[in-house]
């Protein structure tokens, strides 16, 4: 039976807590926006970890661009980064960072705009349904 609580979980919120703090203080590539961590998934042998970010970039690029720019920047700095994990976190073996924008924003703002399009509609033909019983 899985424990509620694994090592593959505790070492996952200590590198996004850590590299969290990494990311805003250490990194000075101005071309960075606002990066927030949502979740960090270690594979089983924690031979690598997937980072999914956010990012609030800068006025004049689209969102598109920003996203790839930010992950490019992130995957360039990976090295830095799992160095200065090592150092901090003093675990036989760290893992090998990857960096991914996480879409499920995205996706939820995209379901709820089309959730709220879908009852709007159904409204507006039950408003006429009724004009017409009305009359």
């Amino acid at each position: 039976m899985p424990k509620d609580y694994s090592r593959t979980s505790r070492l996952s919120e200590q590198i996004q807590r850590d590299l969290a703090q990494m990311i805003q203080f250490d990194l000075k590539d101005p071309r960075l926006g606002m990066v927030t961590l949502n979740h960090v998934k270690v594979a089983k042998d924690i031979g690598y970890a997937d980072i999914y970010f956010t990012v609030m970039g800068a006025k004049g690029e689209t969102d598109e661009e920003i996203r790839r720019q930010t992950e490019k920047i992130l995957n360039d700095a990976a090295g830095h980064l799992r160095s200065e994990l090592a150092r901090i976190m003093r675990t036989r073996i760290t893992p090998h960072l990857r960096f991914h924008y996480d879409e499920t924003l995205d996706r939820g703002m995209k379901l709820t705009s089309l959730i709220k399009k879908a009852t709007d509609e159904d409204n507006a033909r039950h408003q006429a349904d009724e004009d017409d019983k009305a009359e």
